[in-house]
């Protein structure tokens, strides 16, 4: 089985293999952002399905960051009893699992938290409702959110920490000169946007220690007009580097980027998998750092591959374990035919209705045959 299936370690993190299940928005949570049983059933499927290191779905650290209904949190001590017994789950069923860290900033939803946008730089958009440019005080005030919240999930269980900075939210916003036009000392050149991150890093670091696992996933690119390069994101990645990150999961594409990004659907052939493997190559050549690649994974052999050449350490995939969260111990157990996945996306709607997210399609199939 290659290298796919050695034991390895982000962090000290020992893990049983080089799969990774990207952070995905379940919307399992309950109103107030707290696990559901129907959370830790699907985290402990995937724990039982073989995945090396389950991320879950962006958590907002505070209030006015949560982007989404029913996602879920970690604003306040009182999540820390909830969200143990979902690390407690995993853990039993064999599994390892790092919470991931999130703001939505420009993209929060205002309606739920009743209160003010926090916004790099003003800008105008389609979204009404109210906005407030960062200063000095709300930048320190997120800063120690991170912190605290990363604490709490310590606290919690959690085998590991990822920071959100891809896909056009908060952090990924500081990164990105389409939303970062700040004249202080947080805008300007790569290592003035990134500057966020690395307080938020080392911040983190003095609250759970040298040696708890940190990663943080990032744009390889936007995918907009003036959004993050390549090359600026492989500086950002070395800065961040030297502030106590330990393995970087490298995604694209934002919020906003629609046709520019490259296309999620129609993954029916080799050459359309690892749709950010150019902007791995170019992080390859900046860092010596662990690196996950997310993006378009769907076939053993590609990932195989991706692995044998180098181009990253760790593959990471989010729709297939949605339609097979036990594709990793398929796959382990000698049946290597790609994930059943075909990326048609009707996953997310039963989750924006509030029933969380499934593979539609699957169901329709089992209706069918049952009919």
């Amino acid at each position: 089985m290659g290298n796919l299936f050695e034991n390895s370690a982000i962090g000290g993190l020992e893990l049983k293999n080089r799969f990774v299940r990207s952070a995905t928005w379940e919307g399992m949570a309950d109103q107030d952002g707290n696990p559901t049983p129907k959370l830790l059933e699907t985290m402990t499927a995937l724990a039982a399905g073989g995945v090396g290191l389950i991320i879950t779905s962006h958590a907002f650290v505070s209030p006015e960051g949560r982007a989404t209904p029913w996602q879920l949190a970690i604003d306040k001590d009182e999540r820390i009893d909830g969200l143990r017994k979902m690390t407690d789950a995993v853990h039993a069923a064999g599994g390892r699992i790092a919470m991931q860290l999130a703001h939505a900033g420009a993209f929060a939803a205002a309606a739920l938290s009743g209160m003010p946008r926090l916004v790099v730089s003003k800008a105008e958009g389609s979204d009404p409702s109210p906005q407030k440019e960062m200063e000095g005080r709300d930048i320190r005030a997120v800063i120690d959110a991170y912190a605290i919240a990363a604490g709490r999930a310590k606290a919690a269980g959690f085998d590991g920490l990822q920071i959100h900075s891809a896909h056009g939210y908060l952090l990924s916003q500081f990164l990105s000169p389409a939303f970062n036009r700040r004249g202080d000392k947080y805008g300007g050149d790569i290592s003035n946007r990134s500057r966020i991150h690395r307080e938020i890093c080392h911040t983190i670091r003095d609250v759970v220690g040298k040696h708890f696992p940190l990663l943080i996933k990032i744009n390889g690119r936007d995918f907009i007009e003036n959004g993050l390069t390549a090359d600026d994101a492989a500086t950002a990645v070395r800065l961040m580097t030297a502030a106590g990150v330990d393995a970087v999961e490298l995604s694209g594409g934002t919020i906003v980027s629609g046709k520019l990004s490259p296309s999620r659907s129609r993954i029916n052939a080799p050459e359309r998998e690892a749709y950010f493997r150019e902007e791995a190559q170019k992080l390859r050549e900046a860092v010596n750092l662990p690196l996950i690649l997310v993006g378009g994974n769907r076939s053993f052999e590609v990932s195989d591959l991706l692995v044998a050449d180098g181009t990253a350490d760790y593959i990471s995939m989010s729709r297939p374990f949605i339609r097979e969260p036990g594709l990793i111990r398929r796959w382990q157990e000698g049946d290597l035919r790609k994930a059943e996945c075909i990326s048609d996306n009707l996953c997310f709607a039963p989750a924006l209705e509030g029933r969380g997210v499934y593979c539609v399609t699957r169901e329709r199939e089992l209706q069918k045959k049952e009919a």
